[in-house]
């Protein structure tokens, strides 16, 4: 059992988790870091609103990684992968060709 203490947005406590401690740092600091991006927004004063707000992007991540997830599942290409995999499949194609030639 790991132990993680909080000491951010004007609040401080501590929790406990099966996770590694290395796991529970990481993610404090990602969450840190988003934190210290939305405080950047001129209109977003309070604490409560920089952690809603770093909540909901947060989600928005997770939600789309989702969504990437299962268009995989289903055979489909998430639509920001599909013109990095056209290029991809392009120069492999074009490999195979030259690597044909040669034997």
């Amino acid at each position: 059992m790991s132990k993680l203490k909080i000491d951010m947005l004007g609040a401080n406590f501590t929790i406990q988790s099966t996770e590694s401690e290395e796991y529970l740092d990481k993610l404090l600091g990602y969450y840190k870091r988003i934190t210290e991006d939305v405080s950047q927004i001129d209109s977003i004063r309070s604490p409560l609103q920089i952690a809603i707000l770093s909540g909901i992007m947060l989600c928005d991540e997770v939600y789309k990684e989702k969504q990437n997830k299962v268009a995989l599942e289903n055979g489909k290409l998430p639509p920001e992968f599909t013109q990095d995999n056209v290029e991809i499949e392009k120069r492999t194609r074009e490999m195979i060709e030259k690597i044909s030639k040669v034997l």
